[in-house]
């Protein structure tokens, strides 16, 4: 697996403080004063920062004269995120389903803890992690093969009735519609006023398929050319009211319903971007730690560059390390915007 390099002092010390999981793995803390090493999220009660030193990992540490806490045993740390990294290659390459036993005999894990850990690393159970990549062969192989049959093969499915049992919902829209660019379904849109420009909302019968700002109905012509795409009704707008609720008075709680699909690596890095509180951003290593893939962080980066529902996925709280902002597809200004304003909010709510 490769090894990510160790993060700045103050990137790391910030970690330590809020005992961030998503960093456990990525640096280790030596604490001079009890001469032992710490994983970053370790419970114990902090030490002042002048008593810390960081490592890049616990062999460095152990060198430097430290021994491992036995509260938060850190030295367990590299050896989850090796058997993290592992069954996600098992499932990728997986022709047919494994079972969670299988899965975790292979990293040599009994199958309950491997679950909970698994689950913890990435946001998503191995069954749900194996669901996305076959979810994601398929709608790939809907937009290249001549039948929705063998597109449903090509994805790794033993039979048809396997795919529209457990996967067909994830496509948010029929399977052959998909593979037609949209035809049958029926995307209705809406623009609404905001602090921060005209925002274009867009849903399908399931749920919020596209929110953006400085677009119109003609990016849904793109996306879906043979879809059905006609000015919103009242229950749009009634959605559209709480997406515009989410700019001016963010609040991490609305549970909105979203018709999106991604591969499984991009589902995991939206899913991961939906659970940092108002108030807080993570660093793109950070959310490809919580992705399950460490090393990815360009990849994380390009996730959230490609979330089709802005604020609700909230892409914004995403930043590169040390604190620079990164891009934003509707323009820093709005990125800077949106961040104060759920920081003051933050503040309110203390």
């Amino acid at each position: 697996m490769t090894t990510v390099p160790a993060p700045d002092t103050d990137t790391a010390w910030t970690a330590f403080e809020r005992r961030d999981r998503a960093w456990d793995g990525r640096f280790i803390v030596g604490v001079k004063t009890t001469g032992i090493y710490c994983k970053p999220s370790c419970p114990a009660r902090h030490p002042k920062r002048e008593n810390v030193t960081f490592h890049p990992d616990a062999a460095s540490a152990r060198a430097a004269g430290f021994r491992a806490c036995l509260r938060c045993t850190p030295d367990d740390v590299g050896r989850d995120r090796i058997a993290v990294a592992a069954a996600v290659a098992l499932l990728e390459a997986a022709e047919d389903r494994l079972s969670l036993d299988h899965v975790a005999a292979k990293v040599g894990y009994a199958p309950h803890h491997f679950h909970r850990l698994f689950k913890r690393a990435t946001g998503i159970t191995p069954a749900a992690y194996a669901r996305a990549l076959r979810a994601g062969r398929a709608a790939n192989a809907l937009s290249e093969d001549s039948t929705v049959t063998e597109a449903i093969y090509d994805a790794g499915y033993s039979a048809p009735s396997r795919f529209y049992e457990a996967d067909a919902k994830r496509l948010g829209m029929p399977p052959s519609a998909w593979a037609r660019g949209g035809e049958g379904v029926t995307i209705r849109w809406t623009t609404a006023d905001t602090s921060l420009g005209a925002l274009f909302v867009a849903a399908t019968d399931k749920g919020l398929c596209r929110v953006s700002f400085d677009e119109d109905a003609d990016e849904l012509r793109r996306r879906f050319p043979n879809a059905t795409i006609e000015p919103g009704d009242e229950a749009l707008a009634d959605l559209a009211a709480h997406v515009v609720a989410a700019v001016e008075s963010p609040d991490r709680d609305q549970d909105l319903p979203l018709d999106v699909r991604g591969t499984a690596f991009q589902e995991a890095i939206w899913q991961a971007l939906r659970t940092i509180p108002i108030g807080e951003t993570r660093t793109y290593s950070e959310l490809a730690a919580l992705a399950g893939r460490p090393a990815a962080v360009r990849a994380a980066g390009t996730a959230c560059g490609q979330n089709p529902v802005s604020i609700v996925i909230p892409c914004h709280r995403a930043q590169r390390i040390g604190g620079a902002l990164g891009g934003y597809a509707y323009g820093l200004d709005r990125k800077r915007a949106l961040l104060a304003s759920e920081a003051q909010r933050a503040d309110l709510q203390e």
